[in-house]
């Protein structure tokens, strides 16, 4: 575990690319996260809304 004290070494030669396939991929990717995202919570809900459903009692 680091004690906070420790010298860390750094690159000091990154240099960032400054093309359009380096600013355009982050947008796919958070697209197709978000994209995913939304599939993961419809199936969610459709599974609490099954639950639900089996779970109510039709002999009231």
């Amino acid at each position: 575990m680091s004690t906070g004290k420790e010298q860390l070494d750094a690159e000091d030669d990154f240099v960032a690319a400054e093309s359009d396939e380096a600013t355009e991929a982050p947008l796919e990717v958070a697209k197709t996260n978000l994209s995913k995202r939304r599939t993961i919570d419809n199936l969610l809900e459709e599974r609490r809304l099954r639950k639900q459903l089996a779970d109510y009692d039709f002999d009231l």
